[in-house]
């Protein structure tokens, strides 16, 4: 490592510490020829796969974009921030074990779908209800039906009795 002082190719490490998640080594370093002391960092340097988009274009994978696209789905929602960042981590993690240089922009958002499934499922069906451009008032049905839990789920009336609700909630 050259020295930032004298530029000298020739410095000593005198002190190395990782970080708690050891992903951040933490070297301290002296200069032989002008005796001054500084400090560098290692990380790991990961290549995130670029994303093809569905006009075929293809644009760098942007982790702030991701976040805040959950953050939009989840607005007014009661999920925390640490648990979006999980998500997008978890996202970003498994598009690194792909091992792909390129993965279609279906791809992640099926990921962010499985993830909003997981954290919200009211930002679930509002992500899904852009993502898949959704026609008609049958596809958010389909969807509502899809999250809710089996003993939620309405069950059809006999015939000549009422089901006990309208439509606003009675």
């Amino acid at each position: 490592m050259k020295c930032p002082f004298c530029a000298d190719p020739n410095t000593q490490v005198t002190d190395t510490r990782e970080n708690e998640d050891g992903d951040v080594v933490r070297r301290r370093r002296r200069c032989p020829k002008c005796d001054k002391r500084f400090t560098t960092y290692e990380r790991i340097d990961l290549k995130m796969p670029h994303i093809v988009k569905r006009n075929g274009s293809r644009t760098e994978f942007d982790h702030t974009k991701l976040a805040g696209s959950m953050k939009l789905a989840l607005r007014k929602r009661p999920v925390t921030i640490d648990a979006v960042d999980a998500a997008v981590d978890r996202i970003e993690a498994r598009l690194l074990s792909l091992g792909e240089q390129e993965v279609p922009s279906e791809k992640i958002g099926e990921l962010v779908m499985k993830e909003l499934k997981k954290l919200d499922k009211v930002a679930y069906i509002r992500f899904a209800s852009v993502y898949r451009n959704f026609a008609d008032v049958d596809e958010f049905s389909d969807l509502i039906r899809e999250v809710q839990p089996r003993s939620r789920r309405s069950k059809p009336a006999k015939p000549g009795q009422e089901s006990g609700h309208d439509l606003f909630g009675g």
